[in-house]
């Protein structure tokens, strides 16, 4: 469970855990403002930034989030992007957020919001959006300094929170505020409701300069303080593009609309180019798919990030997409084999993710099905992204420090500052081989529902996938499959796979094989056919292979599941932002890992 807190008759918070920082005269809220807020010159210091970056030690209720999401709105010269990230080891209960914020009328309806998206908190990390994806909360469930140590980007301010110094010292020991330092620039200021002597001197030693400045009745002082160390900093300096400018994506499907939207809403002027006539013309072209997390005994790797994945995409469709006609949150039933070893455990917050049933089967309540055409245009609808179909790309060329895309003839179609390659099996082609994609062939069967009204069950996955239900323009209908044809790449459906999908059927959902199956025995059955772009390891590719030429593609079968993530990835390399994933989960996706050789393009 998560934990709970031990509310006041007045409605405060009066656990150790947040008595020292909420209470006061001012109120909760106007503590936040005063101390963490003013204590670094916001609303102020960001005006006509680009993005800004904040790093928080301890999210407790919420109230620091809420107030800065706050000024972000109410201030005209707000940076595009704002981005939170915030460290907490026990995530409190969604109502807790809500009570907090009860007598603070002004971020009730944010709190409300951030309640809506408070599911799921296992340890890791969790990447929350809202205002479209220009407010992006990372919230890393964990030990403070170990969740430190895993980020990668440079703060502009840090609200130092938590526990109090005396009834939690790890927060506040020299080797977490180290790792802070860690985190910063020269120039980065630091706000706290402490003044202890121990945690002053550990701030001086990691290299901020301090000044003691009035608290918030009845608290008397607060600290105000800025990175500036004496000695000079001898880590790497981070790429950060500040400016946004001109892109090319090369690819109408999932990758490429997820890319396009992304770095639109970063201020990018984005061209879509794509041969088909239509965006999803090619495996993103299914009418309908599962949207589904993968368990393991371990939680492995490829578990983790299909978590961090889904809980992306299902942000995007809840957004973007009409509940009920593009997409629908409707779990998911997993049929597991009897010997099947029992899926690694989540934490107190496994039962939003994952539920063992009697008799092995596994539900997850944070599962979907989705229309990806839908998801795709939607995403090219970013103000910002223009589409053009019917563009054949068969080369890049860099001139003059940006990217040409070149057409059979070698004349350019079009230049910008950025190029994002997501093609699928033709990014290959275009990066001169430099990568290694596999194709991979995949029927999957369906047939609209006979006039009887459509049955009410879950979607199943397992050994295939079945979706009992879906609107789609022809109609109301049920999906299944899918085969998986390495190295295949017709797009000729084969009564054999049809005969294969209804047999995984049978296994995955008996009683809808056999109230189907005349429908397969008559050819009445239709077939979708698309080729997918797989890695070797089925894990995707992101990343830069040039300056300026960047790669998004190799989704797989999990295209749903792995594109918006992938797209939040390369936007925040590309920007020095923080990451959507710990350092170690974003390199086992990138592209440097399939490339062969020095990367370039033909």
């Amino acid at each position: 469970m998560a934990e709970r807190v031990d509310w006041s008759p007045d409605g405060t918070p009066r656990s150790p855990r947040f008595g020292d920082v909420y209470h006061g005269a001012g109120g909760a809220l106007d503590q936040a403002r005063h101390v963490f807020l003013a204590g670094c010159d916001l609303p102020a210091a960001w005006a006509g930034r680009e993005r800004w970056h904040i790093l928080e030690t301890g999210f407790g209720l919420g109230l620091n989030f809420l107030a800065a999401w706050r000024a972000w709105k109410d201030d005209p010269q707000r940076p595009r992007v704002l981005h939170f990230v915030s460290m907490e080891a026990w995530p409190v209960a969604a109502e807790d957020i809500l009570r907090a914020s009860a007598q603070a009328p002004e971020v009730q309806d944010l709190a409300r919001e951030l309640a809506t998206r408070w599911w799921g908190l296992v340890p890791g990390w969790h990447r929350l959006q809202f205002d479209g994806g220009r407010v992006l909360l990372t919230l890393c469930v964990g030990d403070a300094k170990r969740m430190l140590d895993e980020q990668s980007f440079a703060a502009d301010s840090v609200f130092l929170d938590g526990f109090d110094p005396q009834c939690n010292p790890a927060m506040w020991e020299l080797a977490t505020l180290k790792s802070v330092a860690r985190c910063c620039r020269r120039g980065t200021m630091a706000a706290t409701w402490t003044v202890a002597g121990q945690v002053r001197r550990d701030l001086q030693q990691c290299g901020f300069r301090l000044e003691r400045v009035p608290g918030l009745p009845p608290k008397r002082e607060r600290l105000r303080a800025t990175f500036d160390p004496e000695w000079a900093l001898r880590r790497p300096a981070r790429s950060r593009r500040e400016a946004p400018g001109t892109a090319l994506v090369v690819g109408g499907g999932l990758a490429g609309a997820a890319a396009a939207a992304s770095l639109a809403r970063r201020g990018w002027r984005v061209q879509v180019l794509d041969s088909a006539n239509e965006p999803a013309s090619g495996a993103s072209g299914l009418p309908a798919g599962l949207l589904a997390p993968h368990t393991s005994p371990d939680d492995n790797l490829l578990s983790r990030l299909s978590r961090a994945g889904i809980r992306m995409t299902l942000q995007e469709a809840g957004q973007r997409l009409v509940d009920g006609r593009d997409w629908e949150r409707t779990g998911v039933l997993e049929r597991r084999e009897a010997d099947a070893r029992v899926p690694a455990r989540l934490g107190s917050w496994e039962g939003d993710w994952q539920h063992l049933l009697e008799g092995g089967s596994l539900w997850h309540a944070a599962a979907a099905w989705v229309r990806p055409g839908a998801l795709v245009r939607a995403w090219l609808s970013e103000p910002g992204v223009e589409w053009r179909g019917g563009v054949r790309v068969n080369a890049f060329l860099q001139r003059e420090g940006r990217w040409c895309a070149l057409d059979d003839a070698g004349e350019a179609l079009a230049c910008a500052d950025l190029a994002v390659v997501a093609a699928a099996l033709g990014s290959a082609e275009l990066l001169d081989q430099r990568l290694t994609l596999n194709p991979v062939r995949g029927q999957v069967s369906w047939n609209l529902h006979d006039g009887a009204s459509a049955p009410h069950e879950p979607p199943r996955n397992g050994h295939g996938h079945f979706l009992p239900d879906v609107p789609l323009p022809e109609g109301r209908a049920w999906l299944t499959g899918s085969t998986y044809g390495r190295g295949e790449l017709s797009l000729e459906p084969r009564a054999e796979d049809q005969l294969a999908n209804l047999e995984r059927l049978q296994v995955l959902a008996p009683e809808a094989a056999a109230r189907i199956e005349p429908q397969f025995r008559g050819g009445a059955v239709r077939a979708w056919v698309g080729v997918r772009c797989a890695s070797a390891d089925r894990r995707p590719l992101v990343g830069e292979l040039a300056a300026g030429l960047w790669v998004s593609t190799a989704m797989g079968s999990r295209g749903l599941t792995f594109t918006a993530l992938c797209a939040e990835l390369l936007a925040a390399r590309l920007h020095g932002e923080p990451l959507p994933l710990p350092v170690r989960l974003a390199a086992a996706l990138a592209a440097q890992r399939a490339a062969r050789g020095s990367a370039g393009a033909r």
